[in-house]
């Protein structure tokens, strides 16, 4: 299975990025062959809004079906829930990409079916 996980740099041992949608990164893992790609989401980081709509439609472009992270907006989760992609939580920032990606496999991180981030308003 491919995993999508947020990421502040283009190694498995850079820092997981806590934003979904403004994630530096999607480092993209294959579970069964651990190969990894990093893919930049620079166009998404200074979005004046949208970013976690085209974030989701970029990562789902990618072929995977889940994505870890440590928050993500409403929009960006109706767009990944449409796409058929599991959200799941990494617990609070502070870990690797590959701690991460760990804990998955282990099977202690959480699938989210709310957003735990607020969405953005366009600006009147």
């Amino acid at each position: 299975m491919k995993i999508a996980v947020t990421s502040q740099g283009p190694e498995l041992t850079s820092q997981l990025d806590p934003r979904f949608g403004r994630a530096k990164y999607f480092l993209v893992v294959d579970t069964e062959t651990h190969e990894s790609q990093a893919h930049d989401n620079a166009e998404n980081l200074n979005a004046a809004q949208g970013a976690g709509v085209q974030a989701a439609r970029k990562v789902a472009e990618l072929g995977v079906k889940a994505v870890i992270t440590g928050n993500v907006g409403p929009k960006a989760l109706s767009a990944l829930k449409a796409a058929e992609i599991e959200v799941y939580l990494a617990p609070a920032p502070g870990g690797s990409v590959a701690e991460a990606l760990e804990q998955f496999k282990a099977g202690k991180l959480n699938a989210t079916a709310q957003a735990t981030a607020p969405g953005r308003r366009a600006a009147p």
